[in-house]
């Protein structure tokens, strides 16, 4: 007798409920001719993923090619996982730009202030870590498997 694993779809609910449960994804971003993966730490809120990261090459290359895909896994075992993707545009808002920027910029902060309370503070544990970004959760797709039945 052996097991089987039974793979399915996860439904949008199942699949918001894995990105709110978690803090650590992978940000997917492509110039040219090659594809980077990084992780960061965020927050998810109503359909919007919040984060930070600091300035470099990823943010010069966002900026100009703000399609992302971001990941997020909770893995148990070989056969006992969950997965969601999200396709989306990264934006960085301006703390001191437009009332849009600004408003977006508060918004961000405050959800990940529910993650690091000290975030963005002279108390924050990663100061460097001060740009803001906010992915527009456009598309979302979750699997799941499980280990199924003895046969």
């Amino acid at each position: 007798m052996r097991q089987e694993p039974q793979f399915h779809v996860l439904d949008r609910a199942e699949s918001e409920a894995l990105l709110a449960n978690h803090h650590v994804g992978r940000l997917a971003f492509s110039f040219r001719d090659r594809v980077d993966i990084e992780p960061v730490h965020y927050v998810f809120r109503e359909g919007w993923i919040y984060g930070r990261t600091q300035f470099g090459t990823k943010v010069a290359v966002l900026a100009h090619h703000p399609w992302v895909a971001f990941e997020v896994d909770q893995v148990e075992d070989t056969f006992c996982w969950q997965s969601v993707v999200v396709h989306g545009r990264i934006d960085f808002p301006d703390p001191v730009g437009s009332p849009q920027d600004k408003t977006r910029y508060e918004r961000a902060v405050t959800a990940f202030r529910t993650l690091i309370p000290e975030a963005l503070t002279e108390l924050d544990p990663t100061p460097a870590r001060d740009l803001v970004f906010a992915i527009s959760v456009q598309e979302i797709a979750g699997r799941a498997a499980t280990p199924g039945a003895m046969r």
